[in-house]
């Protein structure tokens, strides 16, 4: 990795402003998923261990109102962060100003603080999100050193991650670091075989990821809702399926570019409306019903997945097959998961969002080399991308 990591700074008895990725799943005030908060662990401990002040910020959901500061404060992420470091964390509850600077001061060797939600600045002019300058020196003067850990916003050039990168010698932490090397590495240097399977619900919010697939992968799997506006693009009549008209044209370009690259479902899981229930047909390559909609790939896409997968050296999985939250339509996105859960020796990676949530939830979190906890950052990686969030770390 030509950029700085954590293990390249000094650290010891020095301010270090840490940008983690807090932002996690709540409910009615409480965390319902800590990954993101586990995640930074290993970055967080190396910098107690090695004596450093740790100061620690992230965002938490979109905050536009004085009403969503409420909801989005970041002190039961503390708290939280207490209970899995077996310490006291401080947590102010500012972004700025003399409470913050006093508590910064007042900080040993080996303390933790937590200050607030960073999208608090955007209540006024949204500060953060546009990477206002005078923001990004306020924070860079309150500590020593920056340490970004936060790959999951890597993709946006926010104060909280460029704007302090720019006043102040930056690294990236573990979990950082973990990433670029994974997805930067199996893109750009994969061990072949390399097999990516994409799904998702739209064709458009791929292309730029199919596009750079096509060119690096040896083969490219697709299923989820885009797959149905390729099936239309091959001529085939797809019922009340989700089709994107004004990408029928790309689709079929793509496809004619591809040759035998792009693997295409041959069968589906339909029902006549969206929900669990309904009857349920395969439909085999042939026309769809007119009045049903294919909401998973059938048993035999999984069976002709299964089989593009085997002996597969690299492979990486963005997107779900189907519908996965309605247990109905979760078989394909289940079956792809096995069948990647059993290559033993290869890289097996899920670059974040949907796909990691379904993974995560069917019980195969651990079956994989690496999970993403960037979803729209990991997207854009997978398209070859530059994230600022990653260009404006200090080079070694």
């Amino acid at each position: 990795m030509t950029k700085k990591v954590v293990t390249d700074l000094d650290v010891a008895g020095k301010k270090v402003l840490v940008r983690a990725d807090f932002n996690v799943p709540m409910k009615d005030g409480a965390i319902t998923n800590d990954n993101r908060i586990v995640q930074a662990l290993p970055t967080i401990n190396y910098l107690i261990e090695n004596n450093a002040k740790v100061i620690l910020f992230s965002h938490l959901g979109k905050v536009k109102t004085e009403e969503d500061k409420a909801k989005l404060s970041l002190k039961p992420v503390a708290d939280r962060l207490a209970e899995l470091l077996g310490k006291a964390v401080t947590f102010v509850p500012e972004t700025r100003g003399e409470a913050l600077e006093t508590a910064i001061a007042a900080l040993k060797d080996g303390d933790v603080l937590v200050f607030e939600n960073t999208r608090f600045e955007d209540v006024d002019g949204k500060k953060e999100s546009k990477n206002d300058p005078e923001l990004g020196k306020y924070w860079a003067s309150l500590g020593d050193l920056f340490v970004n850990d936060a790959f999951g916003t890597a993709h946006r050039a926010h104060a909280s991650n460029v704007g302090i990168a720019s006043n102040l010698e930056s690294a990236a932490g573990f979990l950082m670091e973990k990433e670029i090397k994974f997805i930067g590495g199996a893109v750009d240097e994969p061990v072949r075989p390399f097999v990516a399977i994409l799904g998702g619900a739209k064709v458009s919010d791929k292309i730029g990821v199919i596009k750079h697939l096509l060119n690096k992968a040896d083969k490219v799997l697709i299923g989820g809702g885009m797959a149905y506006t390729f099936m239309k693009a091959q001529g085939l009549e797809i019922g009340k399926s989700l089709l994107e008209a004004d990408k029928v044209e790309l689709a079929k370009e793509l496809l004619e570019s591809a040759g035998d690259k792009l693997i295409l479902p041959i069968d589906a899981k339909m029902a006549h409306e969206f929900g669990n229930d309904g009857e349920i047909t395969i439909a085999k390559n042939e026309a769809f019903p007119a009045d049903q909609m294919a909401l998973d790939i059938g048993p035999a896409s999984v069976e002709l997945f299964t089989k593009e997968l085997e002996g597969a050296k690299t492979v990486v999985w963005n997107g779900p097959m189907g519908v996965f939250e309605l247990s109905n339509f979760a078989q394909g996105t289940i079956g792809v998961c096995e069948a990647i859960a059993k290559l033993s020796d290869a890289v097996t990676i899920i670059g974040g969002g949907d796909s990691a949530a379904a993974a995560m939830q069917l019980g195969f979190a651990d079956d994989f080399t690496h999970i993403s906890t960037g979803g729209g950052a990991s997207l854009e990686y997978l398209e070859g991308k530059e994230l600022p969030g990653v260009a404006s770390i200090s080079d070694k």
